[in-house]
């Protein structure tokens, strides 16, 4: 059984992951804060940019390997999955920038949030089907 379309979307958002990842360490390094934030602003921010991502990306992962499972259309899972990755490179930059509204936050929580929302009713319709 092969799932090409979610194995690149996968591995997309892991290096995504890994690069936000990065980051905290870098900057635990250069503020020298082992755990927590330390009361370190662009730490705290960092911490919660990475843990955002490792909040969403894998229930809009699982539901993509489903629907890929489920033999959806490569139109749909390459739309979700390209959302998705853009969603979530352009939530971290906005958040990273500040910890208020901001445009690229805004488009990045609702793209991941629609994805996992069609691929949702995806599953749900396919079990009526």
């Amino acid at each position: 059984m092969s799932v090409p379309i979610t194995a690149l979307y996968a591995g997309l958002c892991a290096l995504v992951l890994l690069a936000l990842a990065a980051r905290v360490i870098r900057l635990r390094w250069a503020l020298r804060v082992g755990i927590g934030d330390g009361g370190e602003r662009a730490l705290g921010r960092a911490i919660r940019v990475h843990g955002n991502a490792v909040e969403y990306v894998p229930i809009a992962l699982v539901l993509l390997l489903i629907a890929e499972l489920d033999h959806a259309s490569p139109a749909l899972l390459h739309a979700c999955g390209g959302v998705l990755v853009a969603a979530r490179v352009l939530h971290a930059v906005g958040l990273s920038r500040t910890a208020g509204a901001s445009w690229p936050r805004m488009v990045g929580t609702t793209g991941t949030a629609i994805v996992i929302a069609v691929l949702a009713v995806h599953g749900i319709a396919a079990f009526f089907a």
